[in-house]
């Protein structure tokens, strides 16, 4: 199950209709046009155009079961009380001061450059469940880090 905000879900379906509708017949026109250039034992535009749209059909079937498999979760009836997934993160890097914002959300909607990191990164899994004002341990691939809870919220 992938719990995601109404956003991420939208995302998801627009970019599904998008790969439906558009990149689809693309990929059809592409291997009819392949097709057309002669013997195809011997041509590597088909060869190529058939693998293109068999990794398009694999992305749309992924997309589907994602879908298929939401659960949007409604923050507005959710409490900000401890972190968890959908929760905006203010943390403070204990050793150098450094402050950083994190928003916690499913594998799909993960999104470094946005701030959104995965429920099942280290950081995330090391600070569900706790409140602000606390300092946590987390072990990530450089060592242990220590970072203190400014603030929770949620993404509106």
């Amino acid at each position: 199950m992938a719990y995601m905000t109404q956003k991420g879900y939208d995302k998801l379906v627009a970019e599904l209709h998008q790969l439906e509708a558009v990149e689809r017949p693309k990929a059809s026109a592409a291997i009819a046009e392949a097709r057309d250039k002669g013997d195809l034992s011997e041509n590597s535009e088909y060869d190529a155009a058939k693998e293109a749209q068999a990794l398009l059909e694999m992305k749309i079937t992924q997309l589907k079961a994602t879908i298929a498999d939401a659960k949007i979760i409604d923050t507005s009836k959710l409490n900000a009380d401890t972190v968890q997934i959908l929760t905006r993160v203010e943390l403070k890097n204990v050793k150098n001061n450094a402050k950083m914002t994190y928003t916690i959300v499913s594998e799909t909607e993960a999104n470094l450059r946005e701030g959104k990191i995965s429920v099942k990164t280290p950081i995330a899994q090391g600070l569900l469940g706790r409140k602000v004002g606390e300092v946590v341990d987390i072990r990530v691939p450089q060592g242990i880090i220590q970072l203190e809870i400014l603030n929770i919220s949620y993404e509106e």
